[in-house]
């Protein structure tokens, strides 16, 4: 038996060439299919690929970690009130005769505000004096006896109980004279009053009375204001007369920054720079200096009373007014800073979003020193002239392609 199963012997021609042929399609078949392989791989290789999708681009807005001098200061909320306040009141009953100042001007200390009426004060004046006079006349009788008694009862011409009643009655005489002079005082100093004068000098308010009005020296109606120093009753008097020039701001901090205060005024020895600001306008009205702070802490606050004292010359403050207190601790020079809304937080800590040359983004860990306004300082982790994304951030994640676009300017109201 051969190979092909047969008995051995030479092969069949027709056989032969049979299976020559199946060989020969089998051999095409396979050349028209690497044929086609290539030719598609070819055209697969020539067709344009679709490039894979960029990356998105978030639209950030940014701004350069700079240096810069940065105050560090304690803000609150204060109440202007009068370095000094007087109610000028009556010191004497009767008829009001003039009013002798404009409401709202400034007066001197001395300066005549008002008259009551001086005739009944004259009278009983010169009642008190006419009975002075009297009385000293009488002393005068009185002793001049006395001698007369003592040289007669040395000549044993007199009883010695007639000299001891005489001695005895000009002691009297004394203390009625003595009675008398303080009624004369008295007199004087109720005519005196008469004439009502401003106690300090500074600004008058308006008027309560009239001339006319029948006033007395013990006002009966009252007067509540309400501040942050609380509820006051006071008199109601002629007029109430503020001293403004200077003036106080009073304040209250938390004891935590009592604490930072009067460590750096070395127990407020050393007054600090004050700043009194508009609330309406956020415009400065003036500068001022603390150094009076309070004896203790506000159990139900937390707080500490301060009182600041400005001078006032422009009269741009007023009692009762309501302002913003900053006070100025130090001058941190030459810090790193960036913008507050750059700064993230995150279950590490703080950082911000540093965008690099490629405009992508990168988290860079950073520590905040101090926060005033809308600025922080940067303690470490950031360099001056680096850009951070101020605005954005929530869209944003390490590598995150960016594009710097200008701030949204904020909207007017409708009106």
């Amino acid at each position: 038996m051969n190979d092909y199963g047969h008995a051995s012997g030479p092969m069949p021609p027709g056989h032969i060439r049979s299976q020559i042929k199946e060989h020969r399609v089998v051999a095409a078949l396979v050349l028209i299919g690497a044929l086609i392989g290539a030719w598609l791989l070819i055209r697969w290789s020539l067709t344009p690929k679709p490039k894979p999708p960029a990356p998105p681009t978030v639209p950030v807005s940014a701004a350069k970690v700079s240096v810069q001098d940065v105050p560090v200061s304690i803000t609150a909320l204060g109440a202007a009130q009068a370095w000094t306040s007087d109610v000028v009141l009556a010191q004497v009953s009767g008829m009001l005769l003039s009013v002798d100042f404009v409401e709202g001007s400034n007066v001197k200390a001395g300066q005549l505000l008002a008259q009551v009426d001086p005739v009944p004060y004259r009278a009983a004046l010169a009642q008190a004096q006419g009975a002075l006079n009297r009385d000293r006349a009488l002393l005068t009788g009185a002793r001049v006896d006395l001698l007369r008694y003592q040289t007669l009862e040395g000549e044993d011409s007199i009883a010695r109980q007639t000299v001891e009643d005489q001695a005895a009655l000009v002691k009297q005489d004394e203390g009625i004279v003595l009675l008398d002079e303080g009624a004369v005082a008295t007199a004087q100093i109720n005519l005196r009053w008469c004439r009502i004068i401003s106690p300090i000098s500074g600004r008058t308010g308006v008027r309560t009375v009239d001339p006319g009005n029948l006033v007395t020296a013990t006002e009966a109606g009252t007067r509540t204001t309400s501040g942050l120093t609380g509820t006051t009753t006071s008199p109601i008097g002629i007029v109430i007369v503020n001293q403004i020039e200077p003036i106080a701001v009073t304040f209250s901090v938390p004891q935590g920054d009592y604490q930072r205060l009067s460590e750096v005024s070395d127990g407020f020895r050393t007054p600090l720079a004050t700043q009194a600001i508009s609330q309406e306008t956020g415009a400065s009205l003036g500068a001022g200096e603390l150094s009076i702070a309070d004896n203790r802490v506000d159990p139900t606050t937390g707080t500490v009373k301060m009182k600041a004292r400005f001078a006032n010359t422009d009269e741009r403050l007023l009692p009762g007014q309501f302002v913003n207190i900053q006070l100025t601790l130090q001058t941190l020079a030459h810090a790193t800073t960036i913008p507050t809304a750059a700064v993230n937080q995150g279950p590490n800590g703080s950082f911000a979003y540093v965008i690099g040359a490629d405009q992508k983004v990168s988290m860079r860990p950073i520590k905040v020193g101090w926060t005033q306004d809308a600025t922080a300082v940067i303690s470490t982790g950031l360099t001056p002239g680096e850009t951070v994304v101020i605005d954005g951030q929530m869209s944003l994640s390490a590598g995150s392609l960016v594009k710097i676009t200008p701030p949204t300017a904020a909207k007017p109201p409708a009106s």
